[in-house]
């Protein structure tokens, strides 16, 4: 096995450089141009015991050329959309704005809430606006956008979804933060038709949570592009995200979906995020396609995909995660919390390296997975982990190494046969 991995990636350096290879996109889905893969009712999906390979098209036909990924990419977010969150539709029109925060309204859905959210705008801030208009209904949606005292505008920035990650690590290298309120969007426990984003997609009631939250950061993106570097004072080009548990699971589908963000760092997102569904299946009290929280997923999802037939499902979170390549990808995991399947993240973190790999570029592609702290509780030990990665890929350090993979618990486990026969 090992063997024929290292051949295929010969084979990829000879048709594709690694150092030219982009490290961020101007646009959102590059691979958008491609015929969408046909939808299959149910019980024509076939079944895939192991992890799906990523390099397979719905015909059979397999390609590791890189000139194919963008390609694969638009399959995979489908395949995601199909039958796991629901599909995103197209709106008219987006206009963005940039002011001073507003004053506290006490009637106002929350900002957010949990692990990171924030309680208010910090001194100095800007509150950024964008209205997105489909048909005769405007939606807002809005973030905090929180400059450094360090640094030269336009600023890297960091989009927090409930960020759990110690901000200075950002803003002491001057990075700005943009806090996401996602409650303008949806509710962390949705009111299935009857939250904001209803009112201009009255026809997506079915839709996951995470199909919305997805949605909406690509507008935030959009309204940045649209105000430009020079207004807004962010450099749209180094563009981060991160969160952690359940808002781990969102920004790992953000940062999977939209290409212009150039650094993805999930944290502790347990099962229907970096840990594969399949995997998570073999082991013990976890997150799982039927047992995890009906409302951030199309609610088929759970039945559809149940147990043993979670093996017909066409697209695993070892591919979810994969759509990150290659922009730069680093998982943060705790093995002191058996829900959230890090026995399964590891394992799906490994396929996503050969992913990586395959392309010349698995620098770009890490993970550290440890106990020994709490829930959403970076630990000082992994501070190191996470600054590589912002020096590396949001100020343009080179030098730096971010060639690592950490899980003392895991490392005897046999991740390849998982990954084995795609090859064949």
């Amino acid at each position: 096995m090992k063997k024929i991995l290292t051949i295929a990636l010969m084979a990829s350096a000879l048709s594709v450089s690694a150092q030219s290879l982009p490290y961020v996109y101007s646009q959102q889905n590059t691979g958008a141009k491609y015929k969408a893969p046909q939808k299959l009712a149910i019980s024509e999906l076939p079944r895939v015991e192991n992890l799906p390979d990523p390099f397979r098209f719905q015909n059979g036909k397999r390609s590791t050329k890189f000139k194919d990924w963008e390609h694969h990419r638009n399959d995979i977010i489908k395949y995601i959309e199909y039958y796991e969150i629901g599909e995103m539709a197209p709106f008219d029109k987006l206009t963005a704005t940039l002011t001073d925060p507003p004053a506290p309204d006490p009637n106002a859905r929350p900002r957010g809430f949990g692990f990171g959210a924030p309680a208010a705008p910090a001194p100095g801030s800007k509150y950024l606006t964008v209205a997105i208009t489909v048909g005769n209904e405007t939606l807002e949606i809005h973030a905090d956008v929180t400059y450094p005292k360090e640094g030269k505008a336009p600023y890297p920035a960091l989009i927090g979804i409930s960020n759990c990650l110690p901000v200075n690590l950002f803003t002491d290298r001057g990075c700005a933060l943009i806090n996401f309120h996602f409650n303008d969007v949806c509710a962390h426990q949705q009111n299935r038709g009857n939250e904001p984003i209803n009112k201009i997609y009255p026809e997506l009631k079915g839709n996951g949570a995470y199909a919305f939250w997805t949605w909406a950061v690509s507008r935030l993106i959009d309204g940045l592009q649209q105000l430009g570097d020079e207004n807004s004072k962010i450099d749209t080009r180094h563009l981060a995200i991160s969160g952690c548990s359940w808002a781990g699971k969102a920004s790992l589908f953000a940062g999977a979906f939209d290409e212009r963000i150039c650094l993805v760092i999930p944290q502790e997102s347990g099962g229907g995020g970096v840990a594969a569904w399949r995997v998570s299946e073999t082991l013990g009290n976890v997150e799982r396609t039927y047992n995890t929280d009906p409302h951030w997923f199309l609610e088929s999802m759970l039945t559809n995909f149940a147990k043993k037939d979670v093996a017909k499902m066409p697209a695993d979170h070892h591919e979810l995660a994969a759509l990150v390549c290659p922009r730069a990808l680093l998982f943060v995991g705790n093995t002191d919390y058996e829900w959230l399947a890090d026995g399964s993240a590891y394992v799906s973190m490994q396929a996503v390296k050969e992913v990586y790999r395959t392309f010349g570029i698995e620098d770009r592609c890490a993970f550290s997975i440890d106990g020994g702290h709490g829930h959403c509780q970076l630990p000082k030990s992994e501070y190191k982990y996470v600054e590589a990665y912002i020096d590396r890929f949001l100020l343009d350090k080179h030098d730096v190494n971010t060639d690592f993979h950490e899980a003392p618990k895991f490392v005897d486990d046999n991740y390849r046969r998982w990954i084995e026969w795609w090859s064949l």
